[in-house]
């Protein structure tokens, strides 16, 4: 897969050799859109409404902390939400819950780590329809269901799609797989509700390019808990003249990587595949005073913490109007018009 991405952000010769097979991955998934559409496939929509996150690329661009930040958002209007999510990098199959004690291995590391970070119920499974059942039939009081990733899973209807775009990558060298990036034709991001363009702090996208609904998203942190003892705190200033040493097992490391070098810390980059599931050897660094990770790993590394393990947690910040967008497309959901 790395070796693909190298050739997904720019246009190379291996994109036009690819291309013959991104035509017929396009007219799959063309196909596949029309069978839904006529029934031919079946849709299956649940008794609230459903409010999908997911993006149009392969790989990361922060889909779940907007998740986090929405279902709180929901909370603070009254609402209750519940979140499923396919649970990537488990081996679940069958819908079940998810607590902050879950096993990544079974139930992926976002749906624990989502778990662990919202006041929401989470299930994974692979049918999505058939996991936000399983929430709905277990806590009744759930009345919006959020969707961590699953904008291509079209077996569950929904009411309300938000696509989260990268806003270094975009959408790369505009090819669908395997000659690019795209899952689905860029032409898609015309018919979702909301665009959420995840832009570092210093990044200047051109958000009235992009229809129909654009928001710009940052991902903000700059303190650490330690992994062992999650009550001691440091600031990026404890970390600086020591040997650091970064992991990253994210969709795109090099964000964390840079989130990292904004705060002032030096360290040595080691990024790993989505999902890689750590075992303590990973992180056997003998030049390392200090290991820092994302929250993601740390449900995966909690179990053979060391007290030089330190965690970056990250949260979305959104315009408080792109939650009234949603709310209000929510609002015309329950109400049929």
């Amino acid at each position: 897969m790395a070796w693909f991405e190298r050739h997904w952000y720019s246009v190379t010769p291996l994109s036009f050799l690819l291309s013959p097979l991104s035509i017929v991955f396009h007219a799959a998934v063309a196909l596949r859109r029309v069978c839904y559409r006529l029934g031919v496939l079946r849709v299956t929509k649940v008794s609230v409404p459903v409010v999908v996150i997911g993006n149009i690329t392969v790989g990361g661009t922060g889909k779940t902390p907007l998740v986090l930040w929405l279902v709180g958002f929901l909370r603070s209007r009254g609402m209750q939400p519940g979140i499923v999510s396919r649970g990537y990098g488990g081996k679940t199959g069958a819908p079940r819950p998810v607590t902050a004690a879950s096993d990544p291995a079974v139930c992926g590391d976002e749906a624990v780590m989502l778990s662990q970070c919202c006041n929401a119920p989470v299930w994974v499974g692979i049918d999505r329809a058939a996991t936000a059942r399983a929430l709905l039939a277990a806590h009744p009081a759930c009345n919006v269901i959020v969707s961590d990733d699953g904008l291509q899973h079209y077996g569950l209807a929904r009411d309300v799609e938000i696509v989260v775009v990268d806003g270094g990558r975009g959408v790369g060298n505009g090819f669908m797989l395997p000659a690019g990036p795209l899952r689905e034709p860029a032409t898609r991001l015309a018919s979702v509700d909301a665009i959420i363009v995840n832009v570092s702090q210093s990044a200047a996208v051109g958000l009235n390019t992009i229809a129909p609904a654009a928001f710009a998203m940052s991902l903000t942190g700059s303190e650490f808990y330690n992994l062992l003892n999650p009550e001691r705190r440091a600031g990026p200033e404890q970390f600086r003249n020591r040997r650091v040493h970064a992991v990253a097992a994210i969709g795109n490391p090099q964000r964390f990587f840079e989130h990292l070098r904004r705060l002032g810390v030096n360290f040595t980059a080691r990024p790993f595949p989505d999902h890689h599931m750590f075992t303590a050897a990973d992180l056997a660094f003998v030049d390392a005073d200090c290991i820092v990770m994302t929250e993601k790993d740390a449900v995966k590394c909690r179990r053979f913490a060391h007290e030089n393990h330190w965690v970056l947690p990250v949260a979305a910040e959104v315009d408080a109007a792109f939650g009234e967008l949603v709310l209000d497309k929510l609002g015309r959901g329950r109400h049929g018009s």
